[in-house]
C-alpha cells in the first residue's frame, strides 16, 4: 500500500499591486532605510478592494494542480488567517471555483505555521487512506487586519497564496514527506492577536468601528523574535536529527519569511550557511500562511532547491504554534503569477 506522501506540484500566485518602502514612507512616519535594515524587506504585494484570500487561493491551486499535471484530488486544505468570512469556512468555495466536485475541504487556522500544520494533516490522511491526493494551499491578505497607520506591522507584512499538491507514493520517492514536528504555547496567546470578532469579543457596533484598535493585528515583536529564534530552531533540529541528516547534509533550509534577523539566527543557531537558505522575503514580505509555499517556489525556479535536495522546513506563528518538516525535493516545475 502506498501511503507515504509526496510531493508532485506546486504553484504561487501574487496580488498585482505592489507596495514598496518607499510608498510606505510617503503614507506612515517610517523610511526606506528604517525598514530595510530592520525586516530585510524592500517590497510587498497587497490584494485591492474586493479581492480575498480565497481569489488568492484558488489561484495558486489552479497553478498547483496545473503543476501536478492536473489530475483531480479528493481533499482541499486551506492554512489561513484572513478567511473570506468567520462562517462558512474558505475551502470548500475554493474547491468548488477549481472545480473540484464533491471533494472534503476545510481551513486550518495555525498562523503562520499553518502551512506546516497543513503538510502533517495531509501526510496523516494520506497514511490511513483516507486522501489519496490532496490539494494544501497557504493564503493570507494580511493588509485586510492591518490598522492603516500602524508603522510596526504594515511594512512587514504581503499577502500571497501558495500551493502544493501531495499525492500517495513510496517513502524512498523523490518529494517523500519526511519526519515532521509541531508544537504550541497557549501561554504565548497575546504576542500575536487580533482580539475582536470572535466569541470573546463579538462583532458590533463597538468591533465595526475603522479606528478600533481590537479589529486589527498586533504583535509583541521583541518577544516574537525570541520565542520564534528558539523555536523554529529546536523543531527544525529535532527533524534533522529524525531524518538521520546533518546539518552540512541539509541542502536547503526553509523558514518561514518573517524577518530576515529572525532568519539568520535560526539558520546560525542550527548551523546552517545563509548561502543555502531560502530567502524572498525583501520582494514578498511576511506573507504568513503562504510564506514556506512561496519560497519553495522561488527556491526551485532559481535553482537553489534541485530534484534529490535534502529541504528542511520550520516555522513560528501565532497562538503560539511552530513547527518543522523534512523532504526531498521531486523534479516538479513551479508554476508562478
Amino acid at each position: 500500500m502506498k501511503n507515504a506522501a509526496v510531493l508532485c506540484g506546486i504553484g504561487a500566485w501574487l496580488p498585482p499591486k505592489v507596495v514598496t518602502n518607499e510608498d510606505l514612507s510617503g503614507q506612515l512616519e517610517t523610511t526606506d532605510e528604517w525598514i530595510r535594515t530592520r525586516t530585510g524587506i524592500r517590497r510587498r504585494h497587497i490584494v485591492d478592494p474586493g479581492m480575498s484570500t480565497g481569489d488568492l487561493a484558488v489561484e495558486a491551486g489552479r497553478r498547483a494542480l496545473k503543476s501536478a499535471g492536473g489530475e483531480p484530488v479528493d481533499l482541499v486544505i486551506l492554512a489561513t488567517t484572513t478567511p473570506d468570512h468567520p462562517c462558512p469556512a474558505t475551502a470548500p468555495a475554493v474547491a468548488h471555483r477549481l472545480g473540484l466536485i464533491d471533494v472534503a475541504a476545510w481551513d486550518l487556522s495555525a498562523v503562520c505555521s499553518g502551512f506546516l500544520y497543513g503538510l502533517a494533516a495531509a501526510k496523516g490522511f494520506i497514511a490511513a487512506g483516507t486522501a489519496h491526493r490532496v490539494l494544501l494551499i497557504g493564503a493570507d491578505a494580511f493588509s485586510t487586519i492591518l490598522a492603516p497607520d500602524d508603522r510596526t506591522t504594515r511594512p512587514i507584512f504581503g499577502d500571497g497564496a501558495g500551493a502544493v499538491v501531495l499525492r500517495a507514493g513510496e517513502p524512498d520517492e523523490l518529494g517523500a514527506l519526511g519526519p515532521s514536528s509541531l508544537g504550541s504555547d497557549g501561554s504565548l496567546r497575546e504576542l500575536i492577536t487580533v482580539e475582536a470578532g470572535g466569541s470573546r469579543i463579538p462583532a458590533g457596533p463597538s468591533t465595526q468601528v475603522h479606528t478600533d484598535p481590537e479589529r486589527y493585528f498586533t504583535m509583541q515583536g521583541k518577544t516574537v523574535f525570541r520565542h520564534a529564534v528558539a523555536r523554529m530552531a529546536g523543531a527544525a533540529q529535532e527533524v534533522r536529527r529524525d531524518a538521520g541528516w546533518s546539518a552540512a547534509e541539509v541542502d536547503c533550509f526553509v523558514a518561514h519569511q518573517a524577518n530576515y534577523r529572525i532568519l539568520q539566527a535560526v539558520a546560525e543557531k542550527i548551523g546552517i550557511p545563509i548561502e543555502r537558505c531560502a530567502i524572498n522575503l525583501a520582494r514578498v514580505g511576511n506573507t504568513a500562511a503562504a510564506s514556506i509555499p512561496l519560497a519553495l517556489a522561488d527556491a526551485a525556479a532559481s535553482g537553489l532547491l534541485r530534484p534529490g535536495h535534502r529541504a528542511l522546513l520550520a516555522a513560528f506563528g501565532g497562538g503560539a504554534t511552530w513547527g518543522a518538516a523534512a523532504l526531498t525535493w521531486p523534479d516538479v516545475t513551479p508554476e508562478r503569477t
